[in-house]
């Protein structure tokens, strides 16, 4: 486990599994409280979840001993992404996928924390950078994602509307 400010970051574990589907479901109702429709019944699933895990893919940050939140990273992106006029075009890149804040840590900077300890672990793997995408109408993420210097680099149309792709140098 890695981390510090009593965040710690670490490989999701099957036995997790139940708690980090709650998480999902829990946080899809609020996203959709608050009109940020970006996730549902499709996507993600229960079984993209526990795929994730088997792979070994999914991480999970842990806060006073409960998760916190949760993500994946790896290289695979959807074929979407060659419209992205990316800065750093090199087989160094991670990609990060469905981050996941639990809603009773939300607005503490879980998210924004999970993201800096990620990016962390990946510049001692060798990583350059990081690439991802993110819904356009959830300001939340767009905010966070700002904030962290990740920068625009193209749009898609998926099932949900208009995504952003974005990128940061390591």
């Amino acid at each position: 486990m890695r981390g510090s400010v009593g965040l710690l970051i670490r490989k999701a574990e099957y036995e997790d599994l139940d708690i980090i589907t709650e998480t999902f479901k829990n946080a899809i109702k609020v996203m959709n409280d608050n009109n940020i429709n970006q996730w549902d019944d499709l996507y993600p699933t229960s079984t993209d979840l526990e795929q994730d895990v088997l792979n070994g893919q999914m991480y999970v940050g842990i806060k006073d001993g409960e998760i916190a939140s949760a993500l994946v990273i790896n290289n695979e992106c959807e074929e979407e992404y060659k419209n992205g006029n990316w800065r750093y075009d090199n087989d160094k890149f991670a990609v990060v996928h469905r981050l996941c804040v639990n809603p009773i840590y939300q607005n503490k900077k879980i998210g924004n924390d999970t993201m800096v300890k990620i990016e962390e672990i990946l510049k001692t793997e060798g990583i350059q950078s990081i690439r991802l995408d993110t819904y356009s109408l959830n300001p939340y993420a767009l905010k966070m994602y700002q904030t962290l210097g990740y920068q625009k680099v193209g749009e898609v149309k998926w099932r949900k509307g208009l995504f952003y792709l974005l990128e940061k140098k390591l």
